[in-house]
């Protein structure tokens, strides 16, 4: 299975309304602008996610994008499922050899687990450690 850039995007897009999530709504503009994207291509991804309920327009000139739901709510699985469809590393599981096909469902439910156990908040408060400040001592 691999992710598309709607499904990467998409991501960026909940992550920054998870790290704005309880204040204004953020325009997909300012998104576009953070992470040279397109605007217009993130356009047409909020569309399907607003319509599967993950967030919320607000109109006027204050208004932009929010999370539908708190971040912790909200997983990656969900996203994915959203812009990119049903998850699945082959397709027509039920023609292949009973070997090969126990291997694909175990890959598709591994990869399952892993998206819908990782929340929007878990990808928003990520840290590598490397944005900690630096101290020098003479």
């Amino acid at each position: 299975m691999k992710i598309s850039t709607k499904g990467r995007y998409g991501l960026t897009i909940m992550i920054e309304l998870a790290k704005k999530y309880g204040d204004r709504p953020i325009s997909l503009k300012s998104i576009a602008k953070a992470h040279n994207l397109s605007e217009h291509y993130l356009e047409q991804l909020v569309s399907p996610l607003r319509n599967a309920g993950l967030v919320k327009s607000i109109r006027g000139a204050y208004g932009g994008y929010v999370l539908a739901d708190h971040p912790a709510k909200i997983t990656a699985g969900d996203v994915i499922r959203v812009l990119e469809g049903p998850i699945s590393p082959v397709e027509e599981l039920e023609e292949e050899e009973p070997a090969k096909r126990e291997l694909w469902i175990r890959i598709r439910d591994a990869v399952q687990e892993v998206l819908d156990s990782t929340t929007i908040e878990d990808l928003a408060k990520y840290s590598n450690g490397d944005d900690e400040a630096y101290m020098f001592y003479i």
